[in-house]
Formats: structure tokens, sequence, C-alpha cells
């Protein structure tokens, strides 16, 4: 099974190098030099990687000005999860392992299923698909999302008020 890595993003400079999103805990490890991802039409091999902050800035084999970065912006980054490290703690997922499952408040009430894990970058949240096809943002922090069971396939969310509530929605 594939899972995402990160998503490259916006050009930097006129060689070929572009931003990273990170999707893994371990940028510095997953983004080496010789490190080849796969995308949804191919592999990328990383020629080179550099740090700017906690950004990885990378430049690909065969992109080689800011024309072929900028064609390649927003490609989602895979591996393959049998070269991938599983997660090690108790409260680490893959993002693939979240996806569909159902969302649920701690009386077991149905509020939906989480349809993507959104990276953002002061935390995670889940997107979750109600039962009425609103989509509602829940922060995947441990006061919000009080526990996740993989059997069950079941995520329990407290509602910290109005987060469900039909007319706080966008």
């Amino acid at each position: 099974m594939r899972v995402a890595v990160g998503r490259i993003g916006k050009p930097h400079g006129i060689r070929g190098e572009v931003t990273v999103e990170p999707r893994t805990d371990d940028p510095a490890a997953r983004f080496a030099v010789g490190e080849v991802l796969l995308t949804d039409t191919g592999t990328l091999t990383i020629d080179s990687v550099r740090f700017h902050h906690s950004t990885p800035l990378v430049l690909f084999v065969g992109i080689a000005d800011r024309t072929a970065a900028e064609a390649v912006r927003n490609t989602v980054l895979y591996v393959d999860t049998d070269s991938a490290a599983p997660p090690t703690e108790d409260d680490e997922y893959w993002d693939h392992e979240l996806e569909g499952m159902s969302v649920v408040t701690p009386q077991g009430t149905r509020l939906g299923e989480v349809s993507e894990v959104l990276h953002l970058p002061a935390q995670d949240v889940l997107a979750v698909r109600t039962d009425d096809a609103r989509e509602v943002l829940v922060p995947f922090v441990r006061d919000i999302a009080i526990s996740v069971d993989r059997e069950t396939r079941t995520v329990v969310v407290a509602d910290p008020g109005g987060l469900f509530d039909e007319s706080q929605s966008v």
C-alpha cells in the first residue's frame, strides 16, 4: 500500500528546486539524497535536499529549471508501506488508517466519516464528511479526538460546542 509522505509545493529559485510539504515525522530521513519517491505518474529521485527552517527544499533528478518545477507542483509523494516504518507509538496513525473511519460521540452517536487527513502548520485536522454531506474540520488533538480504535475503525470525538452544529457550517 502507498502512503503519502509529502506534497510538492512551489518552485524555489530558477534551477528546479521545489518546496515539499512533509507528511512524515522524519523529513530528514524521508527526503534524503537518492531516495526514490512514488507519484501518481511514476517516480522521482531526490538529487539534493536542504532545509529552510523546517521546510525541505528538494531538487529531483530530471527537473532542471523553474518551468519543470512548476509542472510538478502539488504532486503528492508516496512510499510503499513495505519500505516505510510502521507507526511505533499507540497514538501514531497512517493517514490511510484514519480515512474511512466512523466518527462518533462518546455516547456512540455517529457523526460521519473521516474523508481526509489535513496536515496544517499548527496541527493535523480530520476532514469529516457528515451523513448529511457537510464537511466538518476536526482538530486532531487529544482534547477533541478522544480515542482512535483500529479494530472497530472508529474515532471518538468530543464536540467542544458547535463543531457539528448545522447552523455553524459554511
